[in-house]
């Protein structure tokens, strides 16, 4: 079986398991098909004769493959990590992927009957692909390359790591839930049981990508508790919580929300706010690459809140801020900056153009980086996540494949 053949079999098969995370129901993982899947991985990991394989209450997957280097040659251990979930885009959550072959140009018939298309004047994108076999959805689902595609890679390339009887030192695989929602898997992670001087996350984008450099990301809650009273006799008593939000929020610089910055610049995003006569919430992100820009930017949300606290002197503010991961780059040291030396090594031998890129957003490398294990990311080949028009090239893909295999071979070395 050829590799594009056999990352296809494993994504359609890791597809066909409902795994979509969920906000609404408070534990990790949100959903039990993100269990079911890494009950599946890790039958798959066994017949692959890794050891040590664990999946945690919180459905964290971790396993080992052992080096079968020389005695006493000694290289770094190295893990690869993905995500389980797929994410909740308002679309239904099954998912029914089917691959358009030898694509010939122009508009994709996604579902005949439902007349969805995916279309070059809005995408034109895909025409890149032309003469390749694309990899689609049936229009009313995410394709779920966010993240399948990622753990087809790792899996397929274990397998000819394996069959092969190729050269590596200790290897782990990591794969968790709940990225979408906050990288929730990623905090669950029990280190002692991935053991890894670096890693990996294989997670978007298009042929090339390379991520070491993402947002500072945190939250914050504004709970405004304002004073009710019936109109006839409200003057002097009436404390309206919805008035106080909009004093919050107009303070805030409408120059720096996500609609006015890109590249590296940050923002802050009020991003919901709920509000009755008696009390109002505003939720807001917080992001920058900058780690003293992003702590100015909480710094200023608080000082707005003492600010009304004086204005408003009889409504109860209760302000609550939260870091929700860091920069990857905050964790580039001399001594580990060679897993990105590989990276780009790899991508070299592969004759793949790098396309490096500040990511506005974050991986669980984002997180996993803070640890003091350093984790880029590099490309799985899809476009278009997160939407009904993702879509999946395999010759994309089985470049990134190829990256994983070469990585492999250059930490043996």
């Amino acid at each position: 079986m050829d590799k594009k053949q056999a990352l296809l079999e494993r994504f359609l098969r890791y597809a066909a398991v409902t795994s979509q995370s969920s906000t609404k129901t408070g534990t990790v993982p949100s959903t039990p098909g993100q269990r079911t899947l890494a009950e599946l991985l890790a039958r798959e990991l066994e017949e692959l004769g890794l050891v040590d394989i664990e999946i945690s209450e919180f459905s964290v997957l971790t396993a080992k493959l052992p080096g079968n280097l020389p005695e006493g040659k000694k290289v770094p251990t190295v893990g690869w990590v993905a995500h389980l979930d797929t994410v909740d885009a308002g679309l239904c959550a099954d998912i029914h992927p089917h691959v358009v072959k030898n694509y010939a140009g122009g508009d994709i018939c996604l579902n005949e009957e439902k007349q969805i298309y995916l279309r070059t004047a809005e995408h034109p994108e895909i025409e890149r692909y032309v003469g390749d076999d694309i990899v689609v959805t049936d229009g009313t689902s995410v394709l779920g390359a966010d993240n399948k595609s990622a753990i087809a890679n790792i899996m397929t390339a274990l397998s000819i790591v394996q069959s092969e009887n190729r050269p590596h030192g200790d290897i782990y695989v990591c794969f968790v839930p709940d990225e979408e929602i906050g990288l929730l898997g990623a905090k669950k992670i029990d280190f002692s049981k991935f053991p890894v001087d670096f890693a990996y996350t294989i997670d978007c984008c298009e042929l090339g990508e390379v991520v070491y450099e993402t947002f500072n990301a945190g939250g914050a809650t504004l709970k405004i508790k304002g004073v009710t009273a019936h109109p006839m006799s409200s003057k002097g008593v009436l404390v309206n919580p919805t008035l106080v939000a909009v004093d919050f929020i107009n303070m805030l610089d409408r120059g720096a929300t996500p609609e006015f910055t890109e590249n590296t610049e940050g923002f802050v995003w009020v991003n919901a706010m709920q509000s009755t006569p008696s009390q109002a919430t505003v939720s807001l992100k917080i992001r920058d690459h900058n780690r003293e820009k992003y702590e100015a930017k909480k710094a200023q949300i608080a000082a707005a809140v003492e600010y009304l606290k004086v204005r408003h002197p009889r409504a109860v503010l209760e302000l609550t801020m939260s870091d929700v991961y860091g920069n990857i780059a905050d964790a580039v040291r001399d001594a580990n900056r060679i897993c990105i030396d590989h990276l780009y090594r790899a991508l070299e031998i592969q004759k793949i153009e790098p396309k490096t890129i500040a990511m506005r957003g974050g991986t669980d490398g984002s997180f996993i980086s803070t640890k003091g294990i350093l984790t880029p990311n590099y490309f799985t080949g899809g476009l278009n996540f997160h939407s009904n028009c993702e879509f999946l090239p395999l010759s994309a893909w089985e470049k990134s494949l190829d990256v994983t295999l070469t990585l492999i071979d250059l930490i043996a070395e």
